[in-house]
């Protein structure tokens, strides 16, 4: 990653008290920093510094939600080797309902 990111990188990914490996998976769109507006749509890769909208994958899942439903939540770091590469806030969360085991201790709250 020296200087740039591109899809298929694979950082850690902090998120509140989570540290999970994740992957970037499409580089979305890079924006100006000034406007805001959409410089260049489905970049080859982000140079140090280049704000962009991605999509990101995490390996295990976790527990995030948009920057604008709850900021506490909606805010990451990208880090590789110890070293901060990207911080950002989180747009829009996919929810995947993974075929999920409910422990015994949740099934006992339950019906309490």
């Amino acid at each position: 990653h020296p200087g740039q990111i591109s899809s298929g990188y694979s950082p850690v990914l902090d998120c509140h008290a989570a540290h999970i490996a994740c992957k970037f998976d499409t580089l979305l769109e890079k924006i100006d920093r000034r406007t805001g507006k959409s410089l260049e749509s489905a970049p080859k890769f982000v140079k140090s510094g280049d704000p962009a909208i991605v999509k990101m994958v995490p390996t295990n899942p976790m527990c995030v939600e948009a920057f604008t439903d709850y900021p506490p939540l909606g805010r990451f770091a990208v880090r590789d080797m110890r070293q901060t590469v990207a911080v950002g806030v989180i747009k829009a969360v996919e929810k995947t309902d993974k075929d999920s085991k409910v422990t015994k201790a949740a099934q006992k709250a339950a019906t309490k």
